[in-house]
């Protein structure tokens, strides 16, 4: 049987913030820098996601069933392709068509919400999802959480989304004597199979490529293939999982990263017994030898492949627990536009950049952070949160439902032509104000989807015929008897609710 290798690139993009001052809270209410986000990303798209998908198109024309990649792409990367770069989401959506490309399930915000409130995770989880579907016309079944992290708990959580399979690091201190080219399980729940990188391969590319330093530069695919051959005969599979961003952007197009790897599969198929497969392929392809038992989160970051570069100081932690103070005011507004602001202030990145590591990673670090240093970070975000809070916090207790449609029609005009505003829109706003809204003709029918299967929608599986007829009766009820509420009653209350945390960090 051959060997298999599983390419997987991770896509994202944070919404960078402004400097945000003191005097700005309460009177300025923009808080990200348009500027920098759209010419990062037009620079990033010239440099990596146009040319790397152009590779990865031709690649698969010439090579046809035989090679095969998996992304994940977030939603903070696919609503800036929408608005700085629509060329790179039609160059995905290129690769999509091929069905040699997987897209895996992730949360839309690349945010740490599992860490805190499942709720808010399950409904990014699902946001994402649907927006995979909308811009893809794919299903997700495998998935991938920020930056890899995972446990015995996150993965049994996984598994009970509907999710088949979860990709994780193959963390030393996790695996001891155990390699990382075989499939394992969740310990908790063996009906996900886990996926572990193999960080030592994976690293020659993204990391070490054109380090002039290292002992095995320069990096030829024909090396590179040897080093796979060299792999204990007995080991099944070999996990390359990696920043897209390698390309072209972390390595240069100098450093000849990208003639790499238009060679690399020319080389894997004359000289090795590797085929390349996508996640969903390794699953049905591959049995799990064992369980591999993770108590505590592990990521790819870092030496410690733990949750410190986001969750490991006083400052990440205070920025983040105030946070998610918000979750269930915000859900119970309901406002699309706070919504979007909330979604993109839990980009796992703000918390990123209040790392104070200054050792083995420090320049890591540096590299990906725009600020001076981590108390500059934390004092930006802590002044635009203050912002925030004021806002949530100042949302009438009595909602006028006539001025809360007004402005929701507002914001529908405003993003008709967003996908993932839309999207947005959908998982915000109650399915019975969008379903009256419609039926009034005060909003376009096709321009949103009032889906009364969503709320028994589950990874990879269809609801069953008599549970979707149960919703669309339930749905139907409701709305009947929310308009009869109505009636000499304008007004509606936000209660608040006490969030729940489900996993406390080790």
């Amino acid at each position: 049987m051959n060997k298999t290798l599983c390419f997987y690139f991770q896509v994202h993009q944070p919404f960078r913030l402004r400097r945000y001052r003191f005097f700005d809270i309460g009177e300025n209410h923009y808080y990200f820098d348009e500027f920098k986000n759209r010419s990062i990303m037009r620079k990033v798209a010239e440099r990596c996601y146009l040319p790397m998908n152009k590779l990865l198109l031709d690649l698969i024309t010439q090579y046809g069933k035989k090679f095969k990649v998996s992304f994940s792409v977030t939603g903070s990367a696919i609503e800036q392709f929408e608005m700085y770069a629509p060329n790179v989401l039609e160059s995905f959506k290129k690769l999509a068509d091929t069905g040699c490309v997987e897209f895996l399930a992730e949360t839309s915000a690349h945010s740490l919400a599992v860490m805190k409130d499942e709720k808010e995770f399950q409904r990014q989880v699902q946001l994402h999802s649907d927006l995979i579907k909308k811009y893809f016309g794919l299903t997700p079944t495998t998935f991938r959480l920020t930056e890899l992290i995972y446990s015995d708990t996150i993965g049994a959580l996984i598994e009970k989304l509907g999710y088949k399979t979860m990709l994780t690091e193959g963390a030393r201190h996790i695996l001891g004597w155990k390699s990382p080219n075989f499939v394992y399980t969740n310990a908790i729940n063996p009906k996900l199979k886990i996926l572990l990188r193999n960080f030592r391969l994976s690293d020659d590319i993204s990391f070490r490529f054109s380090n002039n330093s290292w002992p095995g530069w320069p990096l030829t695919s024909e090396k590179y293939v040897e080093w796979l051959n060299s792999i204990d005969s007995k080991e099944e599979i070999v996990n390359l999982f990696m920043d897209y961003e390698t390309f072209g952007e972390h390595q240069l197009e100098s450093s000849g990263i990208f003639e790499f790897m238009k060679n690399l599969p020319q080389q894997v198929f004359a000289a090795s017994n590797f085929e390349f497969l996508t996640p969903s392929e390794v699953y049905d392809k591959h049995q799990p030898i064992a369980p591999i038992h993770v108590p505590h989160p592990i990521s790819w970051a870092d030496e410690e492949r733990d949750l410190s570069a986001w969750l490991g100081n006083e400052l990440q932690d205070d920025a983040f627990n105030t946070l998610y103070l918000l979750s269930d005011k915000v859900e119970k507004i309901a406002d699309p536009e706070l919504t979007d602001i909330w979604l993109k202030l839990q980009n796992s990145d703000h918390f990123y950049y209040m790392c104070t590591k200054w050792f083995s990673d420090g320049n890591v670090h540096k590299y990906f952070n725009p600020y001076s240093s981590p108390y500059d970070a934390y004092i930006n975000y802590m002044n635009v949160l203050s912002d925030f809070i004021k806002r949530v916090d100042g949302y009438p207790a009595e909602i006028d439902e006539n001025a809360q449609q007004r402005k929701l029609i507002d914001y529908i005009n405003e993003n008709k032509n967003s996908v993932y505003k839309l999207s947005l829109i959908e998982h915000t706003v109650s399915p019975n104000i969008l379903s009256d809204l419609q039926k009034s003709g005060k909003i376009i029918q096709d321009s949103i989807s009032v889906s009364a299967t969503r709320t028994v929608k589950v990874a990879g599986k269809k609801p069953k015929a008599a549970e979707t007829k149960r919703v669309a009766a339930k749905t139907k009820e409701s709305a009947t008897a929310s308009a009869g509420a109505k009636v000499g009653k304008t007004t509606r209350k936000v209660k608040k609710k006490e969030s729940k945390p489900i996993i406390n960090k080790s």
